[in-house]
């Protein structure tokens, strides 16, 4: 079992960078992949970004790639998601996600956190 819990989310400018931090408790925490997700009012959720159980490979979605950096630090059970560059359709509800395999499929993911409000305004 792992418990994840998000924070760092907050409101900023178009332009400007935020950077969330996932918390993770529990047991093998490195044994997992992480992933982060988002989900916008009105819209399905969304694969942002995973990173692999050593932390080795990263993986990105389209939307993000080149302005979001998906790292772990599996010492102290934690995964950041750093993000620059933000534009106004990045604002979402951003997620913590804990996965067997390496993925960017959310069925994958087996543990979820409580999620962070992220809004870019424009």
């Amino acid at each position: 079992q792992v418990q994840l819990a998000e924070s760092g989310g907050g409101l900023v400018q178009a332009g400007g960078s935020l950077r969330l931090s996932c918390a993770a408790s529990g047991r093998m925490f490195s044994n997992y992949a992480m992933g982060w997700f988002r989900q916008a009012p009105g819209k399905k959720r969304e694969f942002v970004a995973a990173i692999s159980w050593g932390g080795s490979s990263t993986y990105y979605g389209d939307s993000v790639k080149g302005r979001f950096t998906i790292s772990r630090d599996n010492a102290k059970n934690l995964v950041i998601l750093q993000m620059n560059s933000l534009k106004p359709e990045d604002t979402a509800v951003y997620y913590c996600a804990a996965s067997g395999p390496f993925s960017s499929d959310l069925r994958e993911y087996d543990y979820w956190g409580q999620g962070t409000q992220v809004t870019v305004s424009s």
